[in-house]
């Protein structure tokens, strides 16, 4: 027992080169012990603030246009995806429909959070451009339901809402003795 005792104080008190010791250190001493990881300066003067620097109007604009240009540029993969999908009614190209309807119109109600931050003179031609993206996808949309036929755009599909006319005169078939 003594020598498994001894063993174990061996093994406590033995310390390895990597090791280290967490006890009886003062902080302000472990840090004097210890380097600064590569790439760390400890001069204050390199502390770099963002909000000191000023902001690049051209970058402001730049994005502000890839904004509002955002609606415009989805055109062609919307067309793409509408003939992808097909004419007939099944799951898939409902689903497409749906989506094409769906996207533009939640960025049409989302137009002022889209554009809350970005100010400028040219604000409210890029709204305008973005709602006009917009309502072109919509209106692809509308020509996709159309085509697939879920629009009622003929006459017999009112025919509900028709009321029949009034029979003025009735004829009946007769017998013959």
């Amino acid at each position: 027992m003594s020598s498994g005792n001894q063993l174990n104080r061996n093994v406590l008190t033995k310390r390895h080169k990597w090791a280290i010791s967490f006890s009886n250190k003062v902080k302000s001493e472990r840090s004097a012990e210890l380097s600064s990881p590569p790439g760390y300066s400890c001069q204050s003067s390199s502390i770099h603030i963002d909000s000191s620097r000023p902001t690049d109007h051209s970058l402001i604009v730049k994005k502000s246009w890839d904004i509002a240009l955002a609606p415009m540029k989805q055109i062609p993969m919307n067309l793409f995806i509408m003939y992808m999908s097909g004419n007939s009614i099944s799951i898939f190209p409902i689903m497409m429909v749906g989506m094409l309807f769906l996207r533009p119109i939640k960025a049409l109600i989302q137009i002022n959070t889209t554009f809350k931050m970005i100010e400028g003179n040219q604000s409210i031609l890029q709204k305008l451009i973005y709602f006009v993206g917009n309502l072109l996808c919509v209106a692809l949309a509308l020509y996709k339901c159309q085509s697939m036929g879920l629009l009622p755009s003929h006459a017999s599909d009112w025919l509900d809402f028709i009321e029949s006319p009034q029979r003025i005169e009735f004829s009946g078939g007769g017998i013959a003795f």
